[in-house]
């Protein structure tokens, strides 16, 4: 499956979902990728109602400008129309696919100065802060920008460090802390079942050094949330730590599964593939 955001079908439903969602004609069609898509088109939404009164680096619009502008002479949107008879038979495609390019472009301009914006105005902000929602909603936008399944696993261990930072912050607030431990333990799961999925398919352990990486400072982290007094919050930070011992497990078993040549498994679940044991092991 084309895991590229801008891929030529990709970027035309998503200019078809940015032209709805500003009141365009409706195109009564879907896609595999909408529910991605989706999200995003809400994510440029609420960039645009709620844009962040921070100053973007000259430097970076400059850089973004040259780049943009370069892609956009690479891939034709300001060529001119083609005359003749090809052209003739070429009639509303080429324009969609033109402005299709185009509302990509703008929109990736739109969007990446509106997310450097809101990145340095909401990347401190903790449950209950105003700017938290659009926190999340950054990262649900990076998640869709990512080119890859190794890129959004990687992502996915980065917002669960980051649930880990926010749940220290809101230790005093019960319901807040283990909500917080709840959504690391979620992102944890996603990243860990990306990375493990794409070990296993390419039978290649390189995608497993990010899971070992972000076990080894994660654990460390949360067994130092386990000096809170009340029992109950003990137990659910104990819940975290055994989902990270769990996934370390998974790595080291898809390790020495890779190692001795077995095929990808075919059994699978909330951490990805659940390989078998190697033949010398039984």
């Amino acid at each position: 499956m084309d895991s590229d955001l801008f891929s030529r079908r990709r970027a035309e439903r998503f200019a078809q979902l940015l032209d709805e969602a500003n009141g365009g004609r409706r195109h009564h069609v879907r896609s595999r990728a909408d529910d991605e898509l989706t999200a995003l088109v809400a994510v440029s939404r609420r960039l645009t109602a709620d844009r962040p009164d921070v100053e973007v680096d000259t430097e970076y619009r400059t850089g973004l400008r040259a780049m943009l502008v370069a892609t956009a002479e690479r891939e034709g949107v300001t060529a001119p129309a083609r005359t003749g008879v090809r052209g003739s038979l070429l009639p509303a495609v080429t324009g969609r696919r033109a402005r299709a390019r185009g509302a990509i472009l703008v929109g990736v301009a739109a969007g990446a100065i509106a997310l450097s914006g809101i990145s340095a105005a909401s990347e401190n902000a903790v449950p209950g802060d105003a700017l938290y929602g659009m926190k999340r909603s950054t990262e649900r936008a990076q998640l869709a920008l990512a080119s890859s399944d190794i890129s959004r696993g990687q992502l996915f261990l980065d917002f669960a460090r980051t649930r880990l930072d926010e749940a220290a912050t809101v230790r005093d607030d019960r319901l807040g802390f283990s909500a917080v431990l709840d959504d690391m333990d979620a992102d944890t799961r996603q990243g860990v079942r990306l990375l493990t999925t794409v070990a296993a398919q390419r039978s290649d352990p390189a995608a497993l050094d990010a899971v070992d990486t972000f076990l080894g400072g994660q654990r460390r982290a949360v067994s130092g949330l386990l000096d809170r007094s009340d029992h109950a919050d003990r137990d659910r930070t104990r819940r975290s730590l055994a989902l990270l011992d769990a996934a370390g497990r998974r790595a080291d078993a898809l390790r020495e599964a890779i190692a001795c040549g077995l095929p990808a498994p075919a059994a699978s679940d909330a951490l990805g593939p659940a390989p078998t044991t190697c033949p010398g092991d039984r």
